[in-house]
């Protein structure tokens, strides 16, 4: 039988999944879903990646406090997703003196962004905040810079991967994102698994695959620890977790969730590269209930 699970998936099917798990007693690891209910479902399932909402705060000191840039222009994603990074974004601008100038949402089938694409430019912001995934983030940040928008456009982990450069193409230059995964990290773990990843997939490596990666070797060191058919037993171990990893130092909080920093990254010559690093554990702190 199966004595744990992984999610390689989006908050939609991780959510539905996390329900039948929890009611069969088995772990689930959610590895970069980002619904706050997610782990709600209850003590069987934990997250390695960040919680939209914390990713939405970092992105607000990034911006606000580290970029310096406090007029901006918000561009959501009509889904779990962007509506929790727009969440986490809000909840903190203001302690980063943000005016948020005008929202805009869009839904997940739209690539022709001409309409928020001539008000955002209207409202001539500092920066723009934009959540996506890498097939709407491509064609809106395009859009953006061949209407002459040139100010930082600030996204998430969702654009983060080889595609979103090639749909954007030059546009992609600059553009800054808030992510799990630093390219142009030093530390052993994380250069071996980049290294090894570009060798076996043949691409670079990206959020999704960092991110799911740590979550196997999360499962894999519980295993290690006792027996698998007790499912209470590896339970625990995974809760008590504290390992090394690609995407950083992995623990969890008593509701499952993550605790570890933020990485920001560049588009650099046509891939992505160190920015900086948010490790402040009071604004990134997930809840605990």
């Amino acid at each position: 039988g199966v004595v744990a699970g992984i999610s390689g998936s989006y908050s939609g099917a991780t959510r539905a999944a996390a329900t039948i798990y929890q009611e069969n007693a088995t772990p689930y690891i959610s590895a970069y879903a980002v619904h706050p209910d997610i782990t709600r479902s209850g003590d069987y399932v934990f997250r390695t990646s960040f919680m939209g909402e914390v990713q939405g705060r970092a992105g607000a000191k990034l911006v606000g406090e580290m970029m310096g840039k406090k007029r901006v222009s918000i561009i959501t994603l009509a889904n779990d997703f962007g509506k929790s990074l727009e969440a986490g974004f809000k909840e903190k601008a203001a302690d980063f003196g943000i005016e948020i100038l005008g929202e805009y949402d869009y839904s997940i089938k739209d690539r022709e962004f001409g309409p928020i694409v001539s008000k955002v430019k209207s409202e001539s912001p500092d920066a723009i905040y934009a959540s996506g995934y890498f097939f709407t983030a491509g064609p809106l940040v395009s859009q953006l810079r061949e209407a002459g928008v040139d100010v930082p456009i600030v996204g998430q982990e969702g654009y983060d991967g080889e595609m979103f450069i090639k749909i954007a193409g030059p546009a992609a230059e600059g553009v800054i994102i808030t992510t799990a995964l630093d390219r142009d990290s030093t530390e052993p773990l994380a250069k071996a698994f980049i290294k090894g990843f570009q060798a076996k997939a043949g691409y670079p490596a990206d959020m999704v695959s960092a991110s799911t990666h740590t979550a196997v070797l999360v499962l894999a060191a519980a295993l290690k620890q006792v027996d698998p058919s007790d499912k209470a037993a590896l339970r625990g171990a995974i809760a008590s977790t504290s390992i090394n990893a690609a995407t950083g130092n992995i623990s969890f909080n008593k509701l499952g969730e993550v605790k570890k920093s933020v990485q920001v990254q560049i588009v650099r010559d046509g891939g992505w590269h160190h920015y900086a690093v948010i490790s402040d554990p009071v604004l990134l702190a997930p809840p605990e209930e």
